[in-house]
């Protein structure tokens, strides 16, 4: 295992920034995810530090030894591809294979790899086989052990589940969790699936537009979103987001009113220059709770009922868009039924106009649930 260490990586493609100055270090052993949507520059950040692409500006470092300019080859990392890039023509042991014996390694030694890469990630029955007569998983797992019997300092995975059914999504999570802890390798994972990020990372940073926004535990991230594009990504279903003014701030927090005229009082600590200004009320759908004389209220639109949580979707009176609000799985609702909610002024989020967030004056009251 090693540490990757980013000084100011940035990269340009002509006139276009795709990733803008970021520094960043992962500790060895460290399962860090980049999370962000397409186009945000968590891809090319992680081929810029497999060697793939050349950083426009900044260095890169891997335990502890400048690799900005050496080959991917001579980094000591080994990466997992989004589509599995297996021969077709080879067995599942001759693709495991394959790297040792460009490298030229004695047959007694690759044998021994391979047959340990396989019992690793469960493939010995298969080695015989050709990738068309394997599942969805079992090529991904061949993609992983082909990788990992290099053994590399670092293990960089861009997307890998991506092509995956939800059910066998679930399972190979289980399966890169296990990995990491039978390896204790350093692995670097990309999606833009928040859900991935929230159950196998360490640490995850949130990219957006090129930018590095948060980097933190996963629950840490989930309650104190850094800004507005940290709480749009972390969260499932989203944070609501709604345009709010600022009237007033004190010791508690400020107080701002909603476009419907309701005013809500905040944990967050804001300037008094603020005041008088725009901003957004961020709340999570589970820290809403049922009050006859919430400032939050709508007629149900959508009801999802996920087993033992339900999800009522509530339009707004004078705005576009919709509150979602957590309730029990056994309540029962009838579509247009108007229901009214309140939040705790601790667990409100509150997000100045450049999408930055205030901070949060107390700890959060309630715990993720």
């Amino acid at each position: 295992m090693a540490t990757v260490e980013l000084q100011g990586v940035s990269k340009r493609f002509g006139e276009t920034t795709v990733l803008h100055p970021a520094t960043l270090t992962i500790a060895a052993g460290e399962f860090l995810v980049l999370v962000g949507p397409s186009g945000c520059g968590k891809s090319t950040l992680l081929r810029m530090i497999a060697g793939l692409e050349v950083p426009s500006a900044g260095r890169i470092a891997i335990g502890g030894r400048d690799v900005t300019d050496a080959p991917p080859a001579e980094r000591g990392v080994a990466m997992v591809f989004q589509s599995y890039a297996l021969y077709p023509h080879l067995s599942v042991a001759d693709n495991i294979a394959f790297p040792l014996k460009v490298a030229r390694l004695p047959k007694g030694e690759i044998a021994e790899r391979v047959r340990e890469a396989a019992a690793m990630l469960d493939l010995t029955d298969l080695l015989a086989r050709r990738p068309r007569a394997l599942s969805g998983g079992q090529r991904q797992r061949v993609s992983i052990a082909r990788a990992i019997v290099r053994r590399p300092q670092v293990l960089l995975l861009d997307e890998p589940l991506s092509n995956l059914d939800t059910g066998l999504r679930a399972r190979m999570r289980h399966e890169f969790a296990r990995l990491h802890q039978q390896l204790g390798m350093t692995m670097i994972y990309v999606t833009h699936d928040q859900l991935e990020a929230m159950t196998l990372a360490n640490r995850i940073a949130v990219m957006h537009a090129g930018h590095i926004e948060q980097v933190g535990a996963p629950l840490d991230v989930y309650r104190r979103p850094a800004s507005l594009a940290v709480a749009a990504a972390i969260g499932s279903p989203g944070m609501n987001l709604l345009p709010v003014t600022i009237l007033s701030t004190g010791p508690a927090g400020a107080i701002v009113r909603t476009a419907d005229g309701a005013e809500v009082a905040t944990g967050a600590a804001v300037p008094d220059a603020a005041i008088g200004g725009p901003a957004t009320l961020g709340v999570r759908p589970e820290h809403l709770v049922p009050d006859p004389a919430g400032p939050f209220a709508g007629a149900i639109e959508l009801f999802e009922r996920l087993g033992p949580l339900s999800f009522a979707h509530l339009g707004r009176q004078g705005a576009a868009g919709t509150i979602v609000a957590q309730l029990p799985g056994d309540r029962a609702v009838t579509l247009g039924e108007v229901l009214p909610f309140a939040v705790p002024a601790a667990d409100t989020h509150l997000f100045a106009p450049d999408g930055r967030a205030y901070p949060l004056t107390p700890p959060p009251s309630s715990p993720v649930r």
